[in-house]
Parts: structure tokens; C-alpha cells; sequence
């Protein structure tokens, strides 16, 4: 995330009203909050909406930003989170998206074109945010909010509404117990390899592979949420 869309000045509340100033807002924040919204959904006309909704969310609740409680960027996805939330209870009440497509502003090739790039670009991010789907929503929002998006603890608190000390703990909860999950599943993929095979002298052969997979399990998924993110 760059410089600018981490800034802290921004126009005051009013502004944000004026049509150049959010412009320019805009323009600073557009692909950050379309890559966050992308890292969601997986429909590029959804992922056009709802940025779309985030922008007009943040005109009505432009009053609202205080600098001194954290980033430009943290206050649009604490936006984008409530925009995108309210998108999923809206689908869970219908079986499609038919009703959306008729009212939705139409998308040419090259629209959809840039959006299937940053929908590829952020397949991992949709594939770390399913692995969070266990974690309680108050551990799970702020781990999504560091490990994900790269906010840091205090923007993401800002993001959330909540005050640093408790987004650290929420934090470290959540870290603890995807670490948990991942030691569980090691060892009940052991006591499957017992079941199945009888005990014989280990090889050397055994030796690599087991060291193998050692690696593979440091280097997965879970465990990479498990440590990312900024502690500051």
C-alpha cells in the first residue's frame, strides 16, 4: 500500500462534498479499496459495485474521519468492511444476483478486464481470509485487517472502532489458535500414518521426506497468517 494511501491530512469531513476534493480523494484511494474489495468477492461487476458503495459511504459518513484516530486508508476499510458485510446478508436472503444486474452501471471489456487482474492478483488474499473463517468475527476482523490488508494494529483498532490494547489482544488470541490448529493437524495426520502403516526402522529416505514435510508445514498458509502483520 503506498504512501499516499496511507496519509493522515486528507480534506476535513465538508470537503469531501466538494466535487474536485473528492476527486482527488478518490483518485488516492480507488485501487486500494478496489485490491481490498477483490480480496472478498470474487465477481468483478460485484467488486465494481461495491467500491462504488464504499465511495458513497464515505460521503455520507465524511464527518466522521478524525486523523489523529488513524490513516485515510484505515477509515475506508472499516468503511469497506460494513459495505461489504452488508453485501453478504444480502445474498444470503437471495438465491442469485438478479435483481442487482438490472440497477448495476455496466462494465466494458476493458473494465472487467482490469478487475480479473486484481481478482487473480488477490486469490491469495480470498484464500487466507476463507482460512480465518473459524475465528470468532472480533479476533478474525482485526487478524484480516493486519495479516491481509497490512494495516498496522493501531489502524486497524481505528478501522474497527476499538482501542489498540484490545486489537492486540484480539490479535494474539487469534494468532494462538490458528497456531493451535496447525500443531492439531500435524498430529492427527501422525496418529492417521500410524494407523495405516506398522512401525519399521526409518531410513534415510523417511528421514528427507519427514524433513519435507516439516517444511511444507512451515510454509503454509496458516502458519504465514499466523506470523504476519505489524505489531506497531
Amino acid at each position: 500500500m503506498g504512501t499516499e494511501s496511507r496519509s493522515r491530512g486528507g480534506p476535513p469531513g465538508g470537503g469531501l462534498r466538494d466535487p474536485q476534493a473528492f476527486e482527488e480523494f478518490y483518485r488516492r484511494h480507488v485501487d486500494a479499496v478496489t485490491r481490498f474489495v477483490a480480496r472478498r468477492v470474487s465477481d468483478p461487476h460485484t467488486v465494481a459495485d461495491l467500491t462504488a458503495d464504499v465511495f458513497l459511504a464515505v460521503v455520507d459518513s465524511a464527518d466522521g474521519y478524525r486523523p489523529g484516530r488513524g490513516s485515510e486508508a484505515a477509515w475506508l476499510f472499516g468503511i469497506g468492511r460494513n459495505v461489504v458485510r452488508a453485501e453478504y446478508r444480502r445474498s444470503s436472503r437471495q438465491a442469485g444476483l438478479g435483481a442487482r444486474i438490472a440497477g448495476r452501471r455496466l462494465l466494458d471489456d476493458d473494465d472487467i478486464a482490469r478487475l480479473e487482474e486484481k481478482l487473480d492478483a488477490e486469490r491469495g488474499g480470498r484464500r487466507a481470509l476463507e482460512l480465518l473463517a473459524g475465528l470468532p468475527e472480533s479476533e478474525r476482523a482485526v487478524l484480516e485487517l493486519v495479516a491481509v490488508d497490512q494495516l498496522t494494529v493501531s489502524e486497524a483498532a481505528a478501522a474497527l472502532g476499538t482501542t489498540q490494547v484490545a486489537a492486540r489482544v484480539r490479535l494474539h488470541r487469534a494468532r494462538r489458535k490458528l497456531r493451535g490448529a496447525e500443531e492439531l493437524a500435524g498430529e492427527q495426520q501422525e496418529v492417521r500414518q500410524a494407523g495405516h502403516h506398522k512401525p519399521v526402522a526409518r531410513t534415510r529416505q523417511d528421514e528427507r521426506a519427514g524433513h519435507a514435510e516439516q517444511a511444507r508445514q512451515a510454509e503454509s498458509p496458516t502458519t504465514t497468517i499466523a506470523y504476519a502483520g505489524g505489531e506497531s
